[in-house]
């Protein structure tokens, strides 16, 4: 694996710029040459690095979604996974080394047998819940939400571990929407798996990340 630079402050805003073999255009068959130390997504092509590894409260609430979603799933066709796992969001016919797009969201349910390839998953996940962080906050809500809406994923939460405030944007018509916003504390129902309310046993701390408004979300 070839060194690189990262720079600026924000390593999700800023992709990598210098690599051995510097190029324009990245796909997978140059991702999968960079070794597990590389920490990145595919985005469009360009390298963009994953934020430092997740605080403790992050995990404590990422495991108890896992442990809760599993226990729900038990004997029905689905499969949770956690990150890292690589997603292709590959289009049509699309080969997987030509892949410019492979993400590893947080929390992800495949209802479809046929997308779990030895590599990760190919193709958009049913379900996906993404937990913000201080340099993630933003992409989360924004780019990450447009794009999952125009590749399908069914639903898709954004969920502030601090304030345990959760976003879920549920496709309809091809279209996310207005958010639906819930509080995990008290309880959150998922829309396309009937019965799954999610609901953690975490007391909620005063906000460091910024969960977007409604309108703001209208306007996105």
């Amino acid at each position: 694996m070839g060194s690189a630079y990262i720079p600026g402050t924000n390593p999700l805003k800023e992709p990598v710029k210098e690599l051995v073999h510097e190029k324009a255009h990245y796909t997978y068959r140059d991702y999968k040459t960079w070794g597990e130390d590389f920490r990145c997504e595919l985005w469009y092509g360009q390298p963009v690095m994953m934020s430092p590894a997740p605080r403790r409260r992050h995990q404590e609430l990422l495991g108890n979604l896992y442990k809760q979603i599993s226990r729900y799933l038990e004997g029905k066709p689905c499969q949770v996974y956690l990150a890292p796992l690589d997603v292709f969001l590959v289009e049509g016919d699309e080969s997987l080394e030509d892949c410019d797009l492979v993400l590893q969201p947080d929390l992800m349910v495949v209802c479809d047998q046929n997308k779990l390839i030895d590599e990760g998953i190919r193709g958009a996940p049913d379900f996906i819940i993404e937990i913000l962080s201080p340099t993630t906050a933003m992409r989360d809500q924004s780019e990450k939400k447009v794009l999952y809406e125009s590749r399908g994923v069914r639903e898709y939460w954004v969920a502030n571990p601090e304030t345990l405030e959760v976003f879920r944007y549920v496709l309809d018509q091809g279209r996310y929407g207005l958010p639906r916003p819930a509080f995990l504390n008290e309880g959150a129902e998922a829309a396309i798996f009937q019965g799954m309310t999610l609901k953690v046993d975490m007391e909620a701390q005063g906000p460091q990340i910024t969960m977007k408004s409604e309108q703001a979300a209208k306007d996105t």
